[in-house]
């Protein structure tokens, strides 16, 4: 970890999160690895959360409703895609940010349990996520289309970005905004946080080729809706805030992304997550590095998501 001068608290998170690694290289070990790690890592949640497992769209889902009442125009909501490389990772590994965002915003969240791969490559996750949300616009839920917006970190922030892309395509109504928190948005591997970045703490440069490997598995050419920095078009898409880590392979897909989508006329928040790795969300009251990100986090999806006056 020599080339990363990551802070004391971050050293100590990374550390406690790699401790949990196995020795076991299959699939299912691989899985219950990582669902032991995010389970050491869940807080209790917080208190005046009504929370519910259903399926819609013949997906599974959780949601996250404050006891707030309901407002006539219909609700806030924020439709959560986790991480996880679209490999691992389910309702329950990213219970903790759901329900903080639930809890501290007092809105409504979705969490969606979108296939993995390679099970289910391309384009099975991407299609859930898709048929959820255009399922939301009709029920169970009463939601406000001007304040409901997709976040998702990771694979799910690559599934958010090409969610809003193929809604974009077919004329559909978008999300009032996309939260992309460090995602994988099909970067070329030339790019310079590939290189800077090749063995960072808990995602290197040969994780993201394997994870895609394992997503991209029959697909001979992806475009935009696999790799949303491959769409030809960034115009009319919803206004974004991408947030990368500094010390993450990944770092500058997210960076090139916001240029694209500034170049295109659309409104662009970039975070630049400085002295944070990938997968550091979990580092929530442990590292003062991300709890700055949170701050950002929230304040943007608060003011995306206010009441109209």
């Amino acid at each position: 970890m020599a080339p990363y001068p990551l802070s004391a608290q971050m050293t100590a998170f990374v550390e406690k999160t790699i401790s949990f690694n196995s020795t076991e290289s299959s699939l299912a070990g691989m899985r219950q690895a990582y669902s032991t790690m995010c389970l050491a890592f869940t807080p209790p949640r917080p208190a005046g959360l009504y929370v519910v497992d259903f399926e819609l769209a013949g997906v599974p889902l959780r949601s996250y409703q404050p006891t707030s009442t309901a407002s006539a125009e219909g609700d806030p909501c924020v439709v959560y895609l986790h991480g996880g490389g679209w490999v691992v990772g389910d309702l329950d590994s990213h219970d903790f940010i759901c329900a903080e965002l639930a809890s501290t915003l007092g809105v409504l969240v979705i969490a969606v349990d979108y296939r993995l791969a390679p099970e289910h490559p391309f384009p099975a996750g991407f299609d859930d996520c898709l048929a959820v949300w255009r399922a939301l616009r009709t029920g169970p839920f009463q939601l406000d289309p001007e304040r409901t917006v997709v976040a998702g970190d990771s694979a799910g922030g690559n599934l958010a970005a090409a969610m809003c892309l193929a809604l974009r395509d077919a004329g559909e109504p978008l999300p009032a905004a996309q939260v992309l928190i460090y995602p994988g948005l099909g970067g070329d591997h030339r790019l310079p946080s590939r290189s800077e970045c090749v063995d960072a703490p808990l995602l290197s440069s040969s994780d993201v080729d394997c994870y895609h490997a394992l997503y991209l598995r029959g697909t001979s050419q992806p475009g935009a809706y696999a790799m949303p920095l491959l769409a030809g078009d960034f115009s009319g898409l919803p206004p974004a805030l991408i947030a990368v880590a500094q010390f993450d392979p990944l770092r500058d897909d997210g960076v090139c992304y916001a240029e694209q989508l500034k170049a295109a006329g659309v409104a662009v928040t970039l975070y630049g997550g400085e002295g944070l790795v990938h997968g550091c969300l979990r580092g929530r009251g442990q590292v003062a590095e991300v709890d700055a990100l949170y701050e950002t986090l929230l304040g943007y999806l608060a003011k995306k998501m206010a009441a109209k006056l």
